[in-house]
């Protein structure tokens, strides 16, 4: 009798071959990009170094397409746009001590949105582990302490045979739902060593799905079904997911509003008649949510960003569904469902039943009036021009990148993102500098629509050497740089604290971004409100690089968090 796993995968004639005589001049470095490309991969993001040079050695032979940006950071945050875009583990080859150190703020944004990011690090070589002080160049005591607290998973291969084996645990890893960061590193002796192991033929990995307990949708669908007042929170787990169609059959079947977060923009049809969109700073929602009997939070740990700055107190009976294990109940109590919400979605679709409420979509409406004329009271309609005229000039299946600026804060409550999976930006981690490179990593990903990044200038100039990278590759970015001479933000919010703002901290003086991009080869062009919806969509339509430069000084609308 024979049994699953009696089972074993016999080699071909061929393959069999092929490993008794495997090619010369293979290195430890060929192990890695062979594992890679045996595991599915591409392409592969990274920037060189001493210790690593056996890899890019490697890939020279190899078939992986390399795209090589200027500053580490930076090759780590187009790789989480490409995992965003693609759902694939995406491969940044770093080399050891500062190379590695440079990507933590990457790594960081990618673990807090879910991004599957594969990093191989080069470490000094295999005499220097262990934490002596050897006096290697770029030697840390114990380089991977510095990841453990960020990515998901570290693994180290300390010799040849281990590198197929270790490559192939972290893409599970990075792959397993909740997507991450994972990283492994190996020593620079065995990158460069030569190898007689056979060519890595195939890789092969199968991420465990995570389904909900039956017992407890059964629970959620009895009290979702009885609601009389039922909401649904919508964070970006239902983007990762593939989830949005489901969530909308729900939400129907419901009839229950539903509000996405920052993170989950596009999850849901912005004009639905139970959309309340993304007005998650804004009290009138706050108050709409805490009135549920039952609010259901799929995808989202309910953060300081979804919570209206943790003022949200739920008085009803909270439904929690999230893939992150770390992120069940830490902010609310719930029945808490440890679940992938796509298959969570499916078995509520199964078990709950129909409710019947026609004044949802009315009272839907009435929040969503309250928001606006609480917006329109403020007197901001150049940020609203502004808003209206970038989701105008951007063609609606076209991924948009926004970094840590004020038109990014309006968008995360007021931009129609279209499609799920089409707006990103680094509200998980709140770091600068993110759009420009992500946007060229989901170039990479997908060259049939144009990509759109928007940065003030503050944060543009953590990007600007990226702008060879554009020219480089020919990659189709067009880059929105609102320059209002500062940190626009945070210069508000001194002012609002502290009555005025340290100057020569939040003031910039800059350069001419326009003509700057001319010197990298980039078309660049200065406009203005009225005539950016024109020079923007001009630029989005024009292949290639480009970049786009709107002088404005923007206000955020007030906040209610602290009202």
């Amino acid at each position: 009798m024979t049994h699953d796993h009696d089972l074993v995968l016999r080699p071909t004639a061929a393959q069999t071959q092929a490993a008794l005589n495997p090619p010369p001049g293979r290195t430890g470095g060929d192990l890695v990009v062979e594992s890679l490309a045996g595991l599915g991969a591409t392409t592969v993001f990274g920037l060189p170094g001493q210790h690593a040079l056996g890899v890019f050695d490697a890939l020279r032979r190899s078939d992986l397409r390399y795209i090589g940006l200027r500053v580490e950071n930076n090759a780590g945050f187009a790789a989480d746009a490409y995992g965003r875009i693609t759902g694939e583990a995406a491969p940044l080859l770093l080399s050891t001590g500062p190379g590695a150190l440079t990507s933590l703020a990457a790594l960081q944004e990618a673990r807090a949105a879910s991004a599957p990011v594969l990093a191989i690090s080069s470490q000094v070589p295999a005499a220097g582990l262990g934490g002596g002080r050897h006096g290697y160049l770029h030697e840390l005591p114990d380089q991977a302490a510095s990841f453990r607290g960020v990515v998901k998973s570290v693994h180290t291969a300390r010799t040849q045979s281990q590198i197929p084996s270790a490559i192939a645990e972290a893409w599970t890893s990075a792959l397993t739902v909740p997507h991450g960061p994972v990283w492994v590193e190996i020593p620079q002796d065995v990158l460069l060593a030569e190898t007689s192991i056979p060519v890595v033929s195939g890789g092969d990995t199968f991420p465990e799905e995570l389904p909900p307990r039956p017992e407890l949708t059964a629970v959620a669908a009895d009290l979702l079904t009885r609601a009389e007042r039922p909401a649904i929170i919508a964070g970006g787990g239902v983007v990762r997911a593939d989830a949005a169609k489901k969530l909308r059959q729900l939400a129907e079947r419901l009839q229950a509003p539903v509000v996405t977060t920052f993170g989950g923009k596009g999850a849901f049809p912005w004009t639905h008649p139970l959309s309340l969109q993304s007005w998650l700073e804004d009290r009138h929602t706050t108050d709409f949510l805490e009135d549920a009997d039952v609010l259901l939070v799929i995808g989202s740990g309910l953060g300081e960003l979804s919570s209206n700055y943790h003022t949200f107190k739920p008085r009803g009976r909270v439904i929690q569904i999230e893939a992150d294990l770390g992120k069940l109940e830490s902010n609310h109590p719930a029945l808490g469902i440890h679940a992938d919400a796509r298959l969570a979605l499916q078995a509520l679709l199964e078990t709950a039943g129909e409710r019947t409420d026609p004044a949802a979509p009315e009272r839907v409406r009435e929040v969503l009036d309250r928001v606006r004329a609480r917006i329109a009271f403020q007197g901001l309609t150049l940020e609203q021009d502004v808003l209206a005229a970038v989701r105008k000039a951007l063609p609606p299946r076209a991924p948009s990148f926004w970094d840590m600026t004020i038109l990014a804060y309006w968008a995360w409550s007021a931009f129609d993102a279209k499609a799920p999976g089409t707006m990103h930006s680094a509200q998980g981690s709140g770091g600068l500098g993110y759009a420009y490179p992500a946007a060229l990593g989901a170039a990479a990903a997908d060259p049939t629509h144009p990509v759109l990044a928007v940065s003030g200038d503050g944060g543009a100039l953590y990007s600007v050497a990226e702008l060879a990278t554009a020219r480089q590759y020919d990659l189709n970015v067009t880059w929105l740089i609102v320059d209002d001479g500062g940190y626009g933000i945070l210069r508000a919010y001194m002012t609002d604290a502290f009555g005025t703002p340290t100057a020569t901290a939040t003031d910039l003086p800059g350069p001419d971004f326009a003509a700057l991009a001319e010197s990298f080869g980039v078309p660049g062009v200065r406009t203005s409100p009225e005539t950016l919806e024109r020079d923007l969509a001009k630029a989005l339509t024009t292949p290639g690089p480009s970049v786009v430069v709107l002088p404005a000084v923007l206000r955020m609308f007030a906040p209610t968090h602290a009202a």
